[in-house]
């Protein structure tokens, strides 16, 4: 896992979440770090930053809403595109959870454990159990870009870049300790059960 994977990953971990107040600072804070990173994944990264710079915050939280809350076909929760609702789901949450324990970390904030940002934090935090199990959800991340792109969504630019860290063949079986991250770590906003928004679109 190089340090520019890692990058890419806490910054996406950021970018997928939901906007509060004080995303401009943090966006700005990411920005500034993966214009200093080469290659096509902090590029795609970038574009998403400027797009979303000319976006009022409100106004991004709407968006965010109707993109990621209201449909399955765009939804955050990988498991939901290989298990759908069954109770083969609820397994598969347990699995991801003993696994994140296992590589010696625990989300905070009470988020599933198969939400791409806290997966993605994951991947930052302890590199190959994370890109592991980024990469077991391959799938479910080229239907989320099969979605984004059929929407349209600037947010694809980020689960592009995401994709593009991944390898193509098995993806490594055991984890080591949890490793310093590349950059300070950005505090994420403390995430919302689907559902939880206003008339308007912006989650309460």
């Amino acid at each position: 896992m190089t340090h520019l994977h890692r990058a890419v990953h806490q910054a996406a971990s950021l970018l997928l979440s939901y906007p509060e107040a004080d995303w401009p600072v943090r966006r700005d804070e990411v920005a500034a770090e993966l214009g200093r990173l080469p290659g096509p994944a902090p590029m795609s990264l970038l574009r998403f930053c400027r797009w979303s710079a000319d976006v009022p915050v409100l106004d991004l939280a709407k968006r965010y809403v109707v993109t990621f809350d209201r449909t399955r076909r765009r939804t955050l929760h990988l498991t939901h595109y290989t298990d759908g609702d069954t109770r083969r789901r609820g397994a598969s949450l347990a699995a991801l959870k003993a696994r994140y324990r296992a590589a010696g970390w625990e989300p905070d904030g009470g988020e599933l454990p198969d939400h791409l940002p806290a997966l993605l934090e994951l991947a930052a935090r302890c590199p190959e159990e994370g890109r592991a199990l980024l990469a077991e959800h391959r799938g479910a991340l080229d239907l989320l870009a099969q979605g984004l792109a059929a929407y349209d969504s600037p947010y694809l630019d980020v689960v592009r870049a995401v994709r593009d860290t991944l390898p193509d063949g098995p993806a490594p079986a055991q984890a080591p300790p949890p490793v310093p991250l590349p950059f300070p770590a950005l505090p994420l906003p403390v995430p919302y059960a689907p559902g939880h928004e206003s008339a308007e679109g912006i989650r309460r």
